[in-house]
């Protein structure tokens, strides 16, 4: 289960891609893209599509590690976390079931 900043960095090398070179192509910061690839900083949705692009990645798979990143950053010290995204899940299908019917 690897995170957003893992599946880029792991896309940027296998392609031997320097920061500078990945940067200058989305006209990305290369020191914000660093911070992508450790997790200290969190893209943009928008930022997420032109990652995918570029690294010629499933946008879907991208978008749900940058998803889940989003979810573990808000809840990873709550003591109540699993507890919440049972919740939130439940509210979740209600919320789909009442918009389809």
């Amino acid at each position: 289960m690897k995170s957003f900043g893992e599946i880029i960095r792991n896309a940027r090398e296998e392609k031997n891609y320097i920061l500078r070179h990945v940067g200058a192509e989305l006209d990305i910061d290369q020191a914000i893209i660093s911070k992508f690839e450790r997790g200290e900083r969190k893209p943009t949705k928008e930022q997420v599509f032109k990652f995918a692009n570029f690294f010629e990645l499933n946008k879907n798979d991208l978008l749900i590690a940058w998803l889940s990143d989003k979810v573990v950053y808000d809840l990873e010290n709550e003591p109540f976390a699993e507890q919440a995204l049972k919740v939130a899940e439940e509210k979740i299908q209600y919320l789909k079931s009442q918009n389809n019917g």
